[in-house]
């Protein structure tokens, strides 16, 4: 609640502040009665006719503000140049509520800078100083929680990596299991083929048997041959 009281406060402050303009002044009128639409119209009528007018920008901020449209209200109050700011006695004002604004987007960065830029003007502005401490908690949440992500991203990727490197191993003894048993049975398979018997027809053994039988007979007559001629050298041998 101390942070939207200070925008309202702020706020009228700012409306008393300046400008004679007529769209202004209008747009001021309608801002204190809570017609927010209309003075939205007023104030970037003005702005049409005075674009340069950093109170009039910072008032239609706030009012966008008003109305929860937070990133045109930032949009507004970054198109107005620091130092342009700093010439006018609400630049603190101008700070504080751009860092709400930034706060409300979860800008925390953008948020904590406003707050440093308000309280170099404010030193003892306690509201800028709690709003600067909510800020820089988040921060120190946020970079927490982006090491304890690093952290558990980088335990997931040696999780996936062990489980890459375990199921390549795997494919691996896998496909060498494969190949081994493959290559026992290319060698099973030749054992098989010269162990199988020929299959020939009956006609074809007994032509093979009567070749065999041809055969020891030749070779039976040669060894008589043999044994005769040897007898018969060995006899006359004898008579001479």
């Amino acid at each position: 609640m101390r942070k939207l009281l200070c925008i309202i406060l702020l706020t009228l402050f700012g409306i008393g502040a300046w400008g004679q303009r007529s769209d202004f002044r209008r747009g001021n009128r309608e801002f204190r009665s809570g017609e927010f639409d209309k003075a939205d119209i007023s104030y970037r009528k003005g702005l049409l006719k005075d674009s340069t007018s950093v109170a009039g920008r910072y008032n239609l901020a706030n009012n966008l503000y008003r109305q929860g449209n937070m990133d045109e209200a930032a949009k507004q109050m970054d198109s107005v140049p620091e130092d342009s700011v700093l010439r006018y006695n609400f630049a603190p004002a101008f700070f504080y509520n751009r860092g709400n604004i930034a706060i409300a987007q979860q800008d925390w960065n953008k948020a904590v800078d406003c707050y440093i830029k308000c309280l170099q003007l404010t030193p003892d502005d306690i509201d800028a100083k709690e709003n600067y401490t909510y800020a820089r908690y988040h921060i120190q949440n946020q970079d927490q929680n982006q090491d304890q992500n690093q952290d558990q991203n980088q335990d997931q990727n040696q999780d996936q990596n062990q489980d890459q490197d375990q199921n390549k191993d795997k494919q691996q003894q896998d496909q060498n299991q494969d190949q081994n048993q493959d290559q026992q049975q290319d060698k099973n398979d030749s054992a098989g083929e010269k162990k199988r018997p020929v299959e020939i027809s009956p006609q074809q053994a007994q032509q093979l048997l009567q070749a065999i039988q041809e055969k020891e007979k030749q070779t039976q007559e040669k060894v008589d041959a043999q044994k005769a001629a040897a007898l018969k050298s060995r006899q006359k041998e004898k008579n001479w």
